[in-house]
């Protein structure tokens, strides 16, 4: 019987490193955590979704997709909420000519 890596596993059933299949796969798996980041640090803040839209400014339902799917969220709504979580939000953007920081 044959063994494989985990990245030969991955590789196959993922894509390899660099693809476009890996890369959205990898950032659908950013976008998932973030919204749990946000659902399990609610829950230990004993916020229901309410109090934090109510905190954010935004409906309960809101907060609601952006725990089940981050990918529809603005940039300002994930600071507010990141910020209602006393959570220090850091940005970092590089492109060729400019590095921007941002902290919250």
């Amino acid at each position: 019987m044959k063994t494989f890596t985990l990245d030969e596993v991955q590789d196959e059933l993922i894509g390899k490193i660099g693809t476009p299949a890996r890369d959205r796969f990898e950032y659908n798996l950013q976008i998932d955590l973030v919204g749990k980041a946000i659902r399990d640090t609610r829950l230990e803040r004993q916020l229901t979704q309410e109090e934090l839209g109510k905190l954010v400014g935004v409906q309960k339902a809101q907060i609601s997709k952006l725990e089940n799917n981050a990918a529809n969220m603005t940039l300002d709504t994930l600071i507010r909420v990141f910020a209602a979580l006393k959570a220090k939000v850091q940005l970092h953007v590089e492109l060729p000519n400019i590095s921007i920081n941002v902290e919250k």
